[in-house]
């Protein structure tokens, strides 16, 4: 695998790459080091914290060496906004998502097999078809980049069956290396993603999870909106709130702006015009706070920001992690803080517990999908339907969570797609040949003046789908925007163009043709992993906002496999231990002390202090006294001290 334009090493060529389309003079750590392994020939897993720049790591790569590179993915949105960015820096790119029209697809796939580009963006569903795989073994492939590459791991918090797919097609294209890309993946999720993409051996570039600039809280709090006011309040700059209840993120939003701090909310039930317009205000310090659902942030680089609050206990760590990662990308100090009180605890255990219905109401979601689309069994496959949760559950009686939670079921066994609302502007492609357009011109003057305004306004419609703007064709045209719509499908009626409307509403996607709900297939011993795995995920989050035994750093490091890192010796719980007056070294060496020898025993106190004299009496009796306020060692009715963990 050798650079197209490049010394042996990949050395100049790489920078020059860099400089020209992204801007920058040097990679930032690990990142050539990844180039490198990757242009070597060398199946490459990359671990990189969010906002380390996971992207150039492919994309380089991908314009230093001869052929295409497939990127896979599961987020249409991000896959558009990639697309869009690297088309405005003169990179050929391109997508082909669940959803989109099949003219489209194929032009796409043309250009793929025939043309010169350089980039293709996949949903992994889109390698389940046939017809695809035909035309995949056609193109000259020179790296697969599969991106959120824990979605392949039955050990991930986002398992995706799809993406088992991946390591198939990699015996379409022997000897071309795989570069696999993930910001959040635990020990037995790194093993796993190696072996499902078939890594010929071993190697991973692993960037430190910690964030030297990012200080982490966790504070128990009744009066979670006034803690809230203070913390904005003291911590200026821009913030970002996360909220589980969409309701709850106007409620939120609305109290910050009453007390001085402008502040909007945003979640996946906003119509998408109005959720651009608040992204962007936010983006541009209009809004100093967003108040969102987890539906904000993916993909937005923005690196001013300087606190994130939870005011909910997420699902797990991984995503904690991800979303308070999204504080102080420029190195700058900030804050990621967690709020929560004990019925946070029994909301988060209720709510995991629902996230799960039984197989039995999730067939029965499935059979009334077919039912409300009116699919019949057998057909469906690889078609999109605008969808409508609250209108979907009023017709067939059901609860909205219970069909979201369904739906994501369904989603991770394979059997259809579900998307956020997302907006895609009408599109329009001029089919017919110039010579058969013209002629219809000429025996159609009604018509004719239209479609020279479409020609002039737009270019490239014979040769791909262009967005287009109704509006501004009536406008021009001097029509309504409904004549001018009218005009447009009755051009697509004849086949001379294939027009495809807007679409702004969330969308369900058929995988798998629909099958009679006898043979959806929901495996207990998945559905019973599944819940073991959740619930284990969200233990760990309660474990890690109920803890005071170690540092917050620490512990999350400790979770992605970080076993030997320091204290951060800034978060809520190194600021108790240096109220105390011991520091952190001392106190964990005290601790680790008093653990060891009240594992072999049950001494009083006095005989922990004796045990431990050549140790400053007052340090140790501080550090007892903190493991005994903070519930890791009790007193019996003798006042003997027990370990209790």
């Amino acid at each position: 695998m050798v650079p197209e334009e490049s010394p042996k090493n990949g050395g100049p060529a790489l920078e020059e790459i860099l400089m020209k389309y992204w801007g920058y003079p040097s990679f930032r750590p690990l990142q050539k080091d990844i180039i490198l392994s990757v242009l070597a020939g060398r199946d490459t897993l990359a671990l990189l914290p969010t906002g380390g720049g996971k992207s150039v790591c492919f994309q380089v790569p991908a314009l230093a060496v001869k052929g295409l590179c497939l990127v896979i993915t599961p987020l249409i949105a991000l896959m558009r906004d990639q697309v869009e960015h690297l088309r405005t820096k003169g990179v050929k790119a391109a997508a082909i998502h669940s959803g989109m029209p099949q003219g489209e697809a194929e032009i796409v796939i043309n250009n793929a097999v025939y043309g010169d580009l350089k980039l293709l963006y996949l949903s992994p569903e889109r390698l389940q078809s046939e017809i695809f795989r035909e035309n995949l073994r056609k193109m000259k492939v020179g790296l697969i980049a599969v991106d959120e590459s824990h979605c392949i791991s039955q050990w991930g918090y986002d398992f995706r069956p799809p993406y088992l797919q991946i390591a198939e097609i990699r015996e379409f294209f022997p000897g071309v290396p795989v570069i696999a890309l993930t910001a959040t993946a635990t020990p037995p999720v790194v093993k796993d993603i190696q072996d499902k993409l078939r890594f010929r051996a071993g190697n991973i570039f692993r960037s430190s999870f910690r964030r030297e600039n990012l200080t982490y809280m966790v504070i128990k709090e009744e009066d979670k909106f006034g803690r809230l006011l203070k913390i904005a309040g003291r911590i200026k700059g821009t913030g970002i709130v996360y909220m589980r209840n969409r309701r709850k993120t106007r409620e939120i939003a609305t109290f910050l702006s009453k007390n001085g701090i402008t502040a909007d909310f945003y979640h996946a039930g906003l119509d998408q015009r109005v959720r651009d317009a608040r992204q962007d205000a936010w983006l541009r310090g209009a809004c100093r706070v967003i108040v969102a659902t987890n539906a904000f942030g993916m993909g937005i680089d923005k690196p001013d920001v300087r606190l994130v609050v939870h005011m909910d206990i997420p699902d797990s760590l991984e995503a904690y992690f991800q979303e308070a990662g999204r504080g102080g990308r420029d190195g700058k100090p900030s804050f990621a803080v967690m709020l929560f009180n004990e019925s946070d605890i029994a909301d988060a255990r209720h709510n995991m517990a629902r996230s799960f219905p039984s197989p039995a109401t999730i067939k029965t979601v499935y059979q009334a999908l077919g039912n409300y689309f009116q699919l019949p069994v057998g057909s469906g496959k690889d078609q999109d339907f605008d969808f409508e949760i609250s209108e979907f559950s009023r017709n067939f009686k059901l609860d909205p969570v219970t069909v979201h939670n369904s739906l994501k079921f369904l989603e991770k066994e394979g059997y259809l797609v579900t998307t956020e609302a997302l907006h895609e502007p009408s599109k329009l492609h001029i089919i017919a040949d110039r010579g058969v357009l013209y002629d219809f011109q000429l025996r159609n003057a009604a018509m004719d003046s239209f479609i020279k305004v479409i020609l002039r306004s737009y270019g490239g419609l014979f040769n791909d789908f262009v967005p287009i703007n109704e509006q501004e064709l009536a406008y021009r045209s001097a029509l309504t925007k409904e004549e001018a719509v009218a005009n447009i499908a009755h051009l697509h009626r004849l086949g001379l163009v294939e027009y495809v409307p807007q679409k702004d509403k969330p969308r369900v996607i058929f995988t798998e043709a629909r099958l009679d709900e006898r043979h959806v297939i929901i495996s207990d011993r998945h559905y019973k992993e599944r819940k073991e795995q959740a619930s284990a995920r969200l233990n760990g989050v309660i474990e890690y906002a109920t803890s005071t035994a170690s540092c917050r750093s620490q512990s999350l490091l400790a979770y992605f496999g970080e076993s030997q890192s320091g204290p951060c010796g800034k978060c809520d719980v190194c600021i108790e231990q240096h109220k105390r007056k011991v520091n952190e070294r001392e106190f964990e060496r005290l601790k680790i002390m008093v653990q060891t020898l009240l594992q072999k025993k049950v001494p009083t106190i006095y005989e922990v202090v004796d045990s431990l004299q050549e140790h400053d009496e007052d340090k140790v009796l501080a550090v007892v006294q903190w493991l005994l306020d903070h519930g890791m060692i009790i007193k019996d009715e003798r006042n003997r001290l027990k370990w209790k963990k």
